[in-house]
């Protein structure tokens, strides 16, 4: 299937879920993420605010929030992706596409280095770790020191998306940057490289 077809595919299975559903698959699927012992370990993650059918990530973000994790939120300017630290509390605003964001100031950002764990949503997912996203390029351009650094390890890289997902092969390019794992509301998928 065309990507441009998977993709459409997938958002429509993903927007035909319920709110019930989707609240029990983010519960389910923060209590095996929060299994993860880099997640465990960490002490500044970024994460998402779930917009148009993603996996919700407010679980995770609550819980790390319980633990005293730094939180960040990622923040986009133009054709990049940034990340600013998220305050509970903090009035977040739609972006252009209605994606909720802090407030963001240059003074505010924070490299894409600093997370220990970074959440990111998925469209779909295959078995050797490669992503598909909404289609902007924004994740894949912000770490894209992870494939020129190839013994770089941080931040981990985590994928959080339904079990539906999960597809067979995907045509990933050079500039797709694959996941270490990928958590589902019914397991953890890791990915060895």
């Amino acid at each position: 299937m065309p990507t441009d077809d998977l993709r459409s595919s997938l958002r429509k299975r993903r927007a035909n879920l319920s709110a019930n559903q989707q609240e029990e698959a983010a519960e389910s699927c923060a209590q095996l993420a929060c299994t993860l012992p880099a997640l465990q370990r960490a002490r500044c993650i970024a994460a998402y605010i779930a917009h148009r059918g993603e996996m919700p990530c407010e679980p995770i973000i609550d819980w790390a929030l319980g633990r005293g994790v730094n939180v960040l939120l990622p923040v986009v300017v133009g054709r990049h992706m940034r990340f600013a630290p998220y305050d509970p509390g903090e009035a977040l605003a739609p972006n252009r596409w209605g994606i909720l964001e802090p407030e963001w100031r240059p003074a505010r950002w924070v490299s894409a280095r600093r997370p220990n764990v970074v959440l990111q949503p998925l469209v779909a997912f295959d078995s050797g770790g490669n992503r598909l996203g909404q289609g902007g390029g924004y994740y894949d351009r912000a770490f894209a020191f992870r494939n020129i650094a190839s013994r770089s390890r941080r931040p981990l890289l985590v994928g959080l998306g339904y079990d539906f997902q999960q597809v067979g092969q995907l045509d990933a390019k050079p500039t797709d940057v694959p996941v270490d794992a990928v958590v589902t509301e019914r397991q953890i998928h890791e990915f060895r490289r």
